[in-house]
C-alpha cells in the first residue's frame, strides 16, 4: 500500500498523519512557549532597565539548546513502551546521542573550543550514531537528524555552513526515504532549516558581543585619551605659568627698592598673567585650548628678558597653518620655562624656519642644560604630540655648549604655500 506501513499491532497508519500530528505538536508547544514569554516579557524589561538583571547575563550559552532534546521523546517512549527491537543497542544510542549533544552544544558557545578538533570529533561521532539509529530504526528515530542540523549549526560557521547544511539534509531525506517513502521530506526540510537558523542566530549573537566588547574599548581609550591631554595641558599651562610669575616677582622684589615704577609694572604683568592663566585652565577643562605660535614667541620674549637671559627670535619661511602654529607653539611654552627653570643661560636662540615641506624649530640656550637624564614629563608629551602629528621631536646638549630642542612637522595639506 502506497505512503502506508503496518506497525507491530497491525493497525494501518498514515506516516504522513503521523508525521503532521508530530509537528502540529511541536507548534503547540512552540505557541504556548511564546504566549509564556509575551507574559515575562514586560516584567523582564522593567528588571533589565532598573539594573537588577546584568547585561553579563544576556548572552546565550549551551542551554539554550537543551529544550530541543524533547524532540527525541517519542523515540524514547516507544523505548521504554518496549516497541523498539534490540532495545539495549538503541538505549546505547539514545544515551550517546544525549551525552554527545550536551558536550558538544555546550562547547560550541566558547570560540576557541568550538574550533578545537576534539569539538569536531564529537560532532562527528554525533553524526555516525544519529545516521545508525534513524537508519536502523526509522520512525520517531529520525528526529535526531534536526537535532544533528542544531549542534552543527551551533559549531560550523562561515563558508562551510552552506555545503554541511545541504550535505545533512540531503542524507536526512535519503534515510528517511528509503525508511518511510516520501512522508520523510520534511525531516531534510526540519534538517536544514536546523542547521543555517541555529547558525545564523548564533553568529548574530557573537556580533553583537563583539560590537559591544568594541564599543566598551572605545569608550575606555576616549576616556584615556581625555585624561591624557588634560594632564598635559595643566603641566604646559601651570608649569609655564607659574615660572613666568615666581620670575617677575623676584624681578619686583630686586627693583623695589631702587624703582618703584619698574616693580608695580611687574606687579602689573603678574596680575596680568593670572588673569590669563585662569583663562587658559578653563579653556583646556573644555578642550578648546588653542595655542599661537606668535603669542607664545612674545611670551617667551617677555619670560627670558625678566628672567635676565638675552632672547633672540628669528622666523622665515610661509605662513604656517593653525595646527602647525599651535604645536610648535607649545614646544615654545615649554621650552622656555626649562630655560628658566633648569639652564642658568645668558642667552637663548628661537629660530623657527620652514620650507614647502617642512617647518622647523629649533631652541637653543647657551646654559648649563636643563638635566643630564632623559626628558621630562612635558618633552614627552610634547613629543608624542608630534608623533601623532606626522612630525618629531628631539632635545639633548647643543653642539658646543648649552641645551638645544628642535621640533619639526610635515607641511599639511591645509597649510598654505607659497606661490
Amino acid at each position: 500500500m502506497n505512503g502506508l506501513r503496518v506497525m507491530g499491532e497491525g493497525t494501518v497508519v498514515s506516516w504522513k498523519h503521523r508525521t503532521t500530528c508530530r509537528m502540529r505538536e511541536w507548534q503547540d508547544a512552540r505557541r504556548a512557549w511564546k504566549a509564556d514569554w509575551a507574559e515575562a516579557k514586560p516584567a523582564w524589561r522593567a528588571k533589565k532597565k532598573a539594573g537588577e538583571i546584568p547585561e553579563e547575563l544576556g548572552p546565550p550559552n549551551g542551554f539554550a539548546l537543551l529544550p530541543w532534546l524533547l524532540m527525541g521523546m517519542g523515540a524514547f517512549s516507544h523505548l521504554l513502551q518496549g516497541k523498539t527491537p534490540n532495545p539495549w543497542i538503541a538505549g546505547v544510542g539514545l544515551l550517546a546521542f544525549n551525552s554527545l549533544y550536551i558536550a558538544v552544544v555546550f562547547r560550541a558557545f566558547d570560540k576557541k573550543s568550538r574550533t578545537a578538533p576534539a569539538t569536531l570529533w564529537a560532532l562527528g561521532a554525533l553524526a555516525a550514531i544519529t545516521i545508525g539509529l534513524a537508519a536502523g530504526y526509522g520512525g520517531n528515530w529520525l528526529m535526531f537528524f534536526p537535532l544533528l542540523g542544531l549542534a552543527t549549526g551551533a559549531v560550523v560557521r562561515g563558508r562551510g555552513l552552506g555545503p554541511v547544511g545541504l550535505g545533512l539534509s540531503a542524507l536526512a531525506g535519503v534515510i528517511g526515504g528509503i525508511r518511510e517513502g516520501w512522508g520523510a521530506a520534511n525531516i531534510a526540510y526540519g534538517t536544514f532549516l536546523s542547521v543555517m537558523v541555529t547558525a545564523a542566530i548564533l553568529s548574530l549573537s557573537e556580533t553583537v558581543r563583539e560590537l559591544r566588547a568594541a564599543r566598551e574599548e572605545l569608550a575606555r581609550t576616549a576616556v584615556e585619551k581625555e585624561r591624557l591631554r588634560f594632564s598635559r595641558d595643566l603641566h604646559d599651562l601651570l608649569g609655564h605659568t607659574l615660572s613666568v610669575i615666581v620670575v617677575k616677582a623676584e624681578a619686583t622684589r630686586r627693583l623695589a627698592p631702587r624703582d618703584l615704577d619698574a616693580a608695580l609694572g611687574q606687579v602689573s604683568d603678574i596680575e596680568s598673567v593670572g588673569r590669563q592663566a585662569l583663562t587658559e585652565i578653563r579653556e583646556a577643562v573644555t578642550g578648546y585650548r588653542e595655542g599661537s605660535l606668535a603669542t607664545e614667541l612674545d611670551r617667551a620674549r617677555d619670560l627670558l628678558g625678566a628672567a635676565g637671559i638675552e632672547a633672540v627670535v628669528r622666523q622665515s619661511g610661509p605662513p604656517l597653518a593653525p595646527e602647525t602654529a599651535t604645536l610648535l607653539g607649545w614646544v615654545v611654552r615649554e621650552s622656555a620655562t626649562n630655560v628658566v627653570r633648569h639652564s642658568g643661560a645668558a642667552r637663548c636662540d628661537i629660530e623657527v624656519t620652514g620650507t614647502a615641506e617642512r617647518t622647523r624649530l629649533t631652541i637653543t640656550d647657551d646654559g648649563r642644560g636643563t638635566g643630564e637624564g632623559p626628558p621630562g614629563s612635558g618633552l614627552k608629551g610634547l613629543a608624542e604630540r608630534l608623533a601623532a602629528a606626522g612630525g618629531s621631536l628631539e632635545s639633548g646638549p647643543a653642539p658646543r655648549t648649552g641645551f638645544r630642542v628642535t621640533a619639526e612637522l610635515p607641511v599639511t595639506e591645509t597649510d598654505p604655500v607659497p606661490a
